[in-house]
């Protein structure tokens, strides 16, 4: 009868929950089960109580939206970045500027089933980086992992988050792009993947010591945005300029392969966001109105601040915009409702154009503005996190600032500057490495003949 008794106990409970308009039917469904306790008795009482650790088992709708989710990641890399940043090169570097998100996704992941799932989830150790339990998927099974969803099979966990650790190295090759060996770009990305991308993913992910402090990253605004954007900033000074940077003719050489990117990029961007819920639940529908709302504020926030300052809105504004938006949501999106997702939107759009039109200022070469985008979006997404988070949207999170708590905003702000210091030393040591073994860069003759012909003997356009 205990099971019984404590049932109807939570009855008020179960009404705030379910909404009133349910309140009948959830005192129907209490009384018909303390009906059936009283009759069978209390071996069946125990029975029954015995049932609900089911819901630590493996749940299927759960499970096939995580696995939805990590197709559309997937697709994100490519066909989705490989689109977006094959149209805005000149046309003679498009088929190895694509190259560049197919090979990284085909190294990353067969690394990340070697060895980085474990460094970066693996038993934490001293909270810097996971251990070597899980090398080559050791222990890694289709039972649930209690810590990474409960309700799906641990390797679904595992391929999702493969997914991400893709997309990041491949993100940071848009500020290179146009000069940098074949050689280099895998060696570099392996290295990243390994050096960078899987500490950075333990610290706030796997139970690392920025998790500890009570940092919140929901779906990857320090580990993919920050991280590659901050890299992305210097791999463009260690490489230095494009030959004719500033004077040559360089604009995008075919906008609507850059539109078809984006499209999917979006698309894509409700599996990255909403499927960090790790379940189809009311968390991942949070995380999808979040996304979209920022996703369509910023692209019309990049319009509206563009056509005031160039008197023309242009398309690839509007494009950049939505991915700024896109790409400044992600840390916040489980965490914030529509109205703070719109004004995340807002900051990106106008932010991240302030970034890109600044850059001329500074002199740095990053090809296609991953800087102005992801860097900017990654921090003003993190610190937004301490202003606008609120357990009344997701109870596993904390509330921010505006919601009564100052102390997340300073644990944010720290893993900025954590995660900002890092990423830039070890991509630094990283290139060293890459330019003492193979070199980093074409050489002039290369690269006035474009990437596809001195790095592929192919053309993308007879």
């Amino acid at each position: 009868m205990t099971g019984a008794f404590l049932f109807l106990c939570r009855g008020e409970d179960s009404e705030s929950r379910v909404g009133k308009e349910d309140v009948t039917v959830a005192w129907g469904q209490t009384i018909g089960r303390a009906l059936v306790l009283v009759c069978l008795g209390e071996s069946m009482a125990r029975a029954q109580e015995a049932v609900v650790p089911a819901r630590a088992t493996i749940d299927g709708a759960d499970t096939a939206w995580v696995l939805v989710s990590s197709a559309l990641v997937l697709a994100m890399i490519v066909p989705g970045l490989a689109l977006f940043y094959g149209g805005l090169v000149r046309s003679k570097n498009v088929l190895g500027t694509i190259m560049h998100s197919l090979v990284i996704l085909c190294l990353v992941s067969l690394l990340w089933v070697l060895a980085g799932y474990s460094l970066a989830f693996g038993p934490d150790t001293g909270g810097m980086i996971g251990g070597l339990d899980w090398v080559g998927l050791e222990g890694v099974g289709t039972a649930p992992h209690a810590t990474y969803g409960p309700t799906i099979p641990h390797q679904a966990f595992m391929v999702f988050q493969l997914m991400f650790a893709a997309v990041t190295p491949a993100l940071i090759t848009g500020a290179f792009a146009e000069r940098m060996k074949f050689g280099a770009l895998m060696l570099f990305a392996g290295l990243w993947s390994l050096w960078v991308y899987a500490p950075i993913a333990h610290w706030l992910w796997g139970g690392g010591w920025l998790a500890g402090l009570g940092a919140l990253d929901f779906a990857g605004g320090a580990v993919v945005h920050l991280s590659s954007g901050v890299s992305a900033l210097v791999c463009a000074l260690v490489l230095g300029t494009r030959h004719g940077y500033g004077t040559d003719y360089m604009a995008p050489h075919n906008l609507p392969m850059t539109l078809l990117g984006t499209g999917l990029l979006w698309f894509g961007w409700f599996g990255f966001n909403a499927g960090s819920a790790l379940g189809a639940n009311e968390v991942a529908v949070v995380a999808v109105v979040a996304t979209h709302t920022a996703a369509v504020s910023g692209a019309l926030m990049w319009l509206a601040v563009e056509w005031i300052h160039r008197g023309t809105p242009t398309v690839l504004g509007v494009a950049s915009g939505a991915v700024a938006g896109l790409a400044t949501v992600t840390p916040a999106a489980g965490y914030i409702g529509p109205f703070s997702a719109l004004v995340i939107g807002l900051m990106a759009g106008g932010l991240s154009y302030a970034a890109i039109i600044s850059k001329g200022k500074f002199g740095y070469d990053d090809s296609l503005d991953v800087v102005g985008i992801h860097g900017v979006g990654g921090v003003v997404g993190l610190l937004a996190v301490g202003f606008f988070a609120s357990k009344a949207v997701n109870s596993s999170g904390a509330d921010g600032l505006f919601f009564g708590s100052a102390g997340l905003l300073g644990a944010q702000a720290l893993t900025v500057a954590a995660v900002g210091l890092f990423s830039a030393g070890m991509t630094f040591v990283i290139l060293k490495v890459v330019d003492r073994t193979v070199g980093l860069r074409v050489t002039a003759e290369e690269e006035s003949m474009g990437l596809d012909l001195s790095q592929h003997n192919e053309r993308a356009y007879s």
